[in-house]
């Protein structure tokens, strides 16, 4: 039985071409790092949905065969179904009970909440400037805001209640974000209204970001609900444990084990060693962000082969938050799009790449017919869509190769390592089982 085995194995390894050696090697299949070999990864996102993201950055980006994130504000969006709005006691009681005791820590998120409605000048200030503070450790500077803001409704006899005023100009509207969706745009949550969710007490928070994932899954569909982003980047502790059970991902943070977060207000070291596979690298370029600086991010990535560079945009010519023009976004982009090196996807399909592929076993056995592969993920199909790119040890004395699944053939490159020779492939999200043979 022993010999017969024994002759059978030399047999195989005669038809592979293989020396003993080399005959462990064949077949040795990785999952790459980054989707056809690439060397990094850039996402393109964009927040509050303003109008030139789409009408003049968006058209850049899809010349030149590229997809972006964007996180809009629903409430902003003219035909929503679900608009800002307080949900609390009567403002009058809030009001009286503020003229008599200040704020403090059991009533500030309720202060808070209600502040930013309020038909006065800088109502939404007072709120931003006191959950600014607030997530700064400035307790004391958030209560005096709120109390400062109060007292001066309370001595001008401000009870009415009006929609906070987020973003300037118009918006565009359902029909045409639903158009840039079916063209492989990315959508995502970043509430009704803008608010700092830190400073939001438990029925507010949740409306704003329950009724912005309501909307959207209306709008568009389930699968827009992938990643969200809260606003002003806030990483609060409170928060994250809302959004991160209501989203697979966020962009403030993803706390994954082989990945490393630098934020925007971070700073990155190409020649570190961060210990991780990963490293998701946020930079928000602003108004006076140089060129030279936004496209040394690039060249910063591409001496290395772990980096994700997300890119956080707002106002884009001249509409919005901190707007570059757009002949600056064009030319940029253009840098971009020029190193080959590159794999530029949005958030969701760089975040869904990187975990499928460590949660990803391949095993293969070496048959008389060809390699044989099993693919098994403990991810949910659903989310999980992205194809995942493999390169496999082949037999030297194969010539021609070819990928076959489910009853289709693709042919394959072939190349050379020097020691090996490669194939590189792409397996669709979901496949189970395929070979590649000799032809």
């Amino acid at each position: 039985m022993f010999i017969g085995s024994m002759r059978q194995f030399i047999t195989f390894l005669f038809l592979l071409g293989a020396s003993s050696g080399l005959a462990q090697e064949i077949g040795h299949t990785s999952i790459q790092k980054w989707p056809e070999n690439k060397k990094a990864a850039i996402s393109i996102t964009y927040d509050d949905g303003t109008l030139n993201q789409f009408h003049k950055a968006l058209p850049i980006m899809e010349s030149l065969g590229m997809r972006g994130t964007f996180y809009i504000n629903t409430g902003e969006i003219p035909s929503s179904k679900y608009r800002a709005k307080f949900i609390g006691r009567e403002v009058q009681e809030i009001l009286e009970e503020a003229s008599r005791i200040p704020t403090n820590s059991e009533n500030l998120f309720e202060r808070a909440s209600l502040i930013r409605f309020l038909d006065m000048p800088d109502a939404v200030s007072y709120h931003d400037r006191a959950g600014a503070a607030f997530e700064q450790g400035r307790y004391e500077q958030a209560f005096s805001l709120i109390d400062e803001g109060l007292a001066y409704a309370n001595s001008h006899n401000i009870i009415e209640m009006k929609e906070p005023q987020i973003i300037d100009g118009p918006m565009i509207d359902w029909d045409e974000i639903r158009d840039y969706a079916q063209r492989g745009h990315e959508f995502g949550v970043h509430t009704i209204s803008h608010p700092r969710l830190a400073v939001l007490d438990h029925e507010n928070l949740l409306y704003e970001l329950e009724k912005c994932k309501e909307e959207i899954e209306f709008q568009l569909g389930k699968e827009f609900l992938f990643s969200a982003e809260c606003p002003f980047g806030t990483e609060d502790e409170r928060v994250m444990g809302y959004a991160l059970e209501m989203f697979p991902a966020t962009r403030n943070r993803m706390p994954e084990l082989f990945l490393h977060e630098i934020n925007r207000s971070g700073s990155f070291d190409p020649k570190s060693d961060y210990g991780k596979s990963y490293i998701q690298w946020q930079r928000g370029p602003l108004s006076r962000t140089s060129s030279e600086l936004m496209r040394s991010w690039v060249d910063d990535i591409l001496t290395r082969d772990d980096t994700w560079l997300v890119l956080v945009f707002h106002g884009i010519e001249g509409i919005g938050w901190e707007a570059i023009p757009e002949s600056i976004i064009k030319e940029y982009f253009k840098y971009i799009a020029s190193k080959e090196d590159v794999w530029v996807g949005t958030f969701a399909e760089v975040t869904k790449y990187m975990r499928q592929r460590m949660n990803t076993d391949v095993s293969w056995q070496n048959q008389n017919d060809g390699i044989h592969f099993e693919i098994d993920s403990k991810l949910d199909p659903f989310w999980y869509t992205v194809p995942l790119t493999l390169e496999t040890v082949v037999p030297k004395n194969w010539k021609n190769v070819s990928l076959v699944m489910e009853g289709k053939k693709q042919s394959l490159e072939i190349r050379n390592s020097g020691k090996h020779n490669l194939v590189v492939y792409n397996i669709p999200a979901g496949t189970s089982s395929f070979k590649l043979i000799k032809e």
